[in-house]
Order: structure tokens, then C-alpha cells, then sequence
């Protein structure tokens, strides 16, 4: 009798022993997933009129359970008005850029460090934190001009140069209102944009979105030369399913149905260095009738291991 209780206690202790050394490679596993989502909410939901609209929005990105969310047109958000919004998705750490004009920022699920906060010279500016170990550069480029926007993706190259090497695990994502290489050919094969952009800058005697009539690539070569991997890119097939704007909600006031529906294209990237790009086990745009209405811009999500 005394030899079983002896051996059920050293079961015991085994079964105790192996359960902690076990933990902590559980709970690095799952931790380990990185969960990144970038959205253009549109004038910050009308200014903060749209409620219903930014309530939609908030219970769609904490069904995702991002780690990590970057937002363009923060419109008439404060700090403390941000940080309420990434409550309702279960983060509570964010960082935003400035409270004028059309804000970026930064949320997490974990501490975030601010690193820099960039508005010299740069349309809408740029937001450099660090968070999940990764640093995150959350940018929105002139949607106006294909030289300003040049110029923009010179000065935050430069930035990142400073800062990062190739090997260093970080992310430049956002709204870059700017065209891929990569997707040249559906551009070509699909021109009705690329004539938008020319009655548009017809219109315009000091801003031109095309260089010399046609797509300007330069600026996210620009970025590409870094060493970045456009992670859409790579897990999105065929190009169709790359697409980030415009919606069903830019129906009336700015496009047609017919139109919306030919004037697909992409401007909205997440883009990360070597580090992560052999790390990322998925990206996705989220083109579906699910967002439509939920902004003019369709969220890019990428997740690494």
C-alpha cells in the first residue's frame, strides 16, 4: 500500500514537473502569432457623426482579434478618443499622430513605445512606433500629387534607413495613395482608374496624380527598394483579389455603380522587411460585401508567426 501511495505521488510530482517546463512553450506559441490590420476609416466616421457606422467598424475588427491596428483619418479624434475606440477591439494601448486634419495611429494589445512622430514636409505625416517587438512606421501619402508623394516616400525611407537595417523586424503600412509595379498589368488590362486620374488632373492646374498622364510606380519602388515584401502580393491571387478601393459607400456622391465597379484598384499596403516577410503566414484585403459600407477603403490584414 505504502509503495502505490509512493509511486501516485511521484506520478504526481513527474506529471507537475512536466506541466511547468511545458508552459512556458505554450504560452510562447501562442503568443507568438502577430495579428496586424490597416484601415482608412474615412473622415474619421464623418467627423464622429456616423456613430452607427463606427460601431459597425469597431465590432468587425474585434471579431478579427488583431494584435495591432493602424488607422488612417483619424478626423477629430483626440488621444483619449482613440483610446476608447480600441477598447471596443480589446486594446489598450494606442498612440496617435496629431489631432489636426487627417490623423494617423497606432493600436495594440500590448505596450506600444512612440518613437517619432513626423509632419515636416509630408501631407498627412507619419507615425513611428514600436510594439510586439516590431517596429511600425503607419503612413498616409498625398492623395493629390504623384511628386509630393515622391518626395514623402524619400523622407520616410530615409527615416527607416536611420533607424532599421533589412534584418530588423518592421512594417511601413497605411494608405500610400499610390499604385504597385506589381500590379501593372491588371492596371493596364483595367484603364478605367488611370482615366479618372486624367479628367482629374485636367481639372487641377497645381496638383497631378499621374506623371506625364500615366501611373507613377516610383513611389512604392521607393519603398520596395528598402527590401520590403509587399505581403498581398505574395498570398493574393489573381490580382482581382488585391483591390483596396474603391466601395459601395463612395455610391452616389462620388462614382456610379458603373464606375465603382471598373475603377478597382489598390493603394493600401502592409509592407515589411525581410525579417517578417519570411514569418508571414497570411495576408488578406478584405474586398467583401461584409465592408462595403464600412469605409471608401477596403482593411488589409497580415499575419505572422
Amino acid at each position: 500500500m505504502l509503495k502505490k501511495r509512493n509511486l501516485i505521488i511521484t506520478i504526481r510530482k513527474y506529471f507537475v514537473l512536466l506541466f511547468s517546463l511545458t508552459l512556458p512553450f505554450v504560452v510562447m506559441s501562442q503568443e507568438s502569432n502577430m495579428k496586424v490590420i490597416s484601415y482608412n476609416i474615412l473622415n474619421g466616421f464623418d467627423w464622429g457623426k456616423d456613430t452607427m457606422r463606427e460601431a459597425k467598424l469597431a465590432t468587425w475588427i474585434n471579431e478579427q482579434k488583431p494584435d495591432v491596428v493602424a488607422l488612417q483619418e483619424l478626423c477629430g479624434f483626440t488621444a483619449e478618443k482613440l483610446t476608447e475606440l480600441a477598447k471596443k477591439w480589446g486594446h489598450s494601448y494606442s498612440v496617435i499622430l496629431k489631432t489636426d486634419g487627417y490623423p494617423v495611429g497606432l493600436t495594440s494589445n500590448k505596450p506600444i513605445e512612440l518613437k517619432e512622430k513626423v509632419r515636416k514636409d509630408l501631407w498627412h505625416g507619419m507615425l513611428h512606433c514600436k510594439t510586439w517587438n516590431t517596429d511600425f512606421f503607419v503612413v498616409h501619402l498625398s492623395p493629390a500629387d504623384w511628386q509630393f508623394r515622391k518626395k514623402e516616400a524619400e523622407i520616410i525611407t530615409k527615416n527607416i534607413k536611420d533607424c532599421c537595417t533589412e534584418n530588423d523586424p518592421y512594417i511601413v503600412l497605411g494608405d500610400f495613395n499610390a499604385v504597385s509595379p506589381f500590379d501593372a498589368d491588371f492596371n493596364k488590362n483595367n484603364p478605367s482608374q488611370l482615366e479618372r486620374y486624367r479628367e482629374g488632373d485636367k481639372k487641377s492646374k497645381k496638383y497631378k496624380n499621374l506623371r506625364d498622364g500615366e501611373y507613377d510606380y516610383s513611389v512604392i519602388s521607393e519603398f520596395l527598394s528598402l527590401g520590403l515584401t509587399d505581403v498581398c502580393y505574395r498570398f493574393l491571387n489573381p490580382e482581382e483579389n488585391r483591390t483596396s478601393c474603391p466601395t459601395p459607400i463612395n455610391v452616389p456622391k462620388w462614382l456610379t455603380a458603373k464606375e465603382m465597379k471598373i475603377t478597382k484598384h489598390r493603394i493600401d499596403y502592409i509592407l515589411v522587411s525581410r525579417t517578417l516577410a519570411t514569418n508571414c503566414i497570411n495576408a488578406k484585403i478584405f474586398n467583401g460585401k461584409e465592408n462595403d459600407y464600412l469605409s471608401d477603403h477596403y482593411p488589409v490584414m497580415a499575419k505572422f508567426r
